[in-house]
């Protein structure tokens, strides 16, 4: 029977080190200290857009005023090679 335990306990530390990984370490008093982490910014949408037939993330951010990276910023999470007819995309935001 396998040892589910310890596989458990190889796949968190696993996680960790992978997150450990993209963060600087510095050595202090021999200590080591993670720097320079960041978090995503919690945020709440105001304004959403089902996008229509032909829209794509371009031309959405394109009417409604918005820059590329204003719109990405809104929805950190989309796919602009996979938009699709009905899919809601938020147009404005503040941090949550």
């Amino acid at each position: 029977m396998a040892n589910h335990g310890a596989a458990a306990l190889v796949m968190i530390a696993s996680l960790v080190a992978v997150a450990v990984a993209d963060a600087r370490l510095t050595a202090h008093n021999g200590f080591v200290a993670v720097a320079d982490v960041q978090f995503p910014v919690a945020l709440t949408c105001n304004k959403v857009h089902g996008v229509q037939k032909a829209e794509t993330c371009f031309t959405v951010s394109q009417s409604a005023g918005l820059t590329q990276d204003q719109f990405l910023a809104f929805n950190p999470n989309i796919n602009c090679e996979k938009v699709f007819v009905g899919q809601w995309v938020c147009l404005d935001a503040t941090a949550a």
